[in-house]
């Protein structure tokens, strides 16, 4: 029975990669120092004999007595409210952290994927973006910390590949949503979700005609699933193409959850905010045979009745 690691196994895409990976058959150690991930996430695996959890905080040496297969390097704080708080942190995560990752990797003879993202494109200049795109991004802003960290961990990523022969990957997660996330992470679903299940105005940022391209949770980690057991070693996007403006979402996360909020309007609380956001996943449709299936309306669904439902719990 093959092994995974998934540092950041207790956050939002970590836990539901731990859950695809304990479905598939495989043992997982899951590997988090819970800063924004939570137990709450993985507490379902409790007693699993296929599942370990270690608290440990991946910028520091990683000690592992098990043997694993496959490193999936997913630790980071992810969204701006998070790294705007642990600045440092982010980039010590990216820096560090993914050296120490790609270490255990080396030491192991295991495969290893890292968890890149749709930023490294910055506040994008051709859209959509292809691999191929490098990217306009302003490394002394205030996103530059979770920008440049993981820019710097894809050079590494394909460094250790070059040089050392490790069978690496790298996944361009583009704007992922589902279950799990948490409420006040900044992000626009769970903010907007939140505010209208609770009757409070929806806050747009900008004017609201900034774009995104959102990707059901399920779709994303079996994208990561197959491109781990793919032989490609640079970057794939790996996303949902459907493009829509935030003000857009937040009207139709209004209309789904017939709520009376308002929208309202604030400005952008970072620099460099891009203006637009959507991947070409050509090269993971070809490569992979991959595509999303689940639609907005549908992924929406379940992400309310989620919420609504820990809503319910916590009252």
């Amino acid at each position: 029975m093959k092994s995974v690691l998934i540092t950041g196994g207790a956050g939002f895409l970590g836990s539901h990669l731990c859950d695809l990976m304990l479905t598939r058959g495989l043992r997982v150690i899951c590997l988090d120092n819970l800063i924004t991930g939570s137990m709450d996430n993985i507490s379902h695996h409790a007693g699993n004999d296929r599942f370990k959890f270690t608290k440990h905080d991946v910028t520091q040496h990683i000690h592992l007595p098990d043997e694993v297969d496959h490193v999936l390097h997913f630790a980071s704080p992810a969204s701006p409210v998070d790294y705007l708080q642990h600045p440092i942190h982010t980039l010590k995560v990216g820096a560090l952290g993914t050296h120490n990752a790609l270490g255990l990797a080396k030491s192991q003879g295991a495969g290893f994927l890292l968890a890149s993202t749709s930023e490294v494109y910055g506040d994008p200049l051709v859209h959509p973006q292809k691999e191929e795109y490098y990217g306009n991004v302003n490394p002394i802003g205030s996103r530059g910390v979770y920008d440049e960290a993981k820019r710097f961990a894809e050079a590494i990523t394909m460094a250790y590949h070059n040089v050392h022969g490790l069978d690496t990957k790298i996944a361009r997660i583009f704007n992922t949503y589902g279950p799990r996330m948490r409420r006040n992470d900044g992000r626009a679903i769970p903010a907007f979700v939140d505010s209208a299940l609770k009757g409070e105005p929806l806050v747009c940022y900008g004017d609201g005609s900034q774009t995104r391209s959102f990707c059901y949770v399920s779709d994303l980690v079996e994208g990561i699933f197959l491109l781990l057991h793919s032989d490609i070693h640079t970057p794939v996007n790996i996303g949902n193409p459907t493009e829509m403006t935030i003000l857009e979402l937040g009207k139709a996360i209004r209309d789904m959850t017939k709520s009376s909020s308002e929208i309202v309007f604030r400005p952008a609380p970072t620099e460099d905010d891009p203006k637009v956001r959507r991947p070409d996943i050509s090269l993971a449709r070809e490569a992979l045979g991959w595509e999303p299936k689940v639609g907005l309306r549908e992924g929406l669904e379940k992400t309310i009745e989620w919420f609504s439902n820990t809503q319910e719990q916590h009252k």
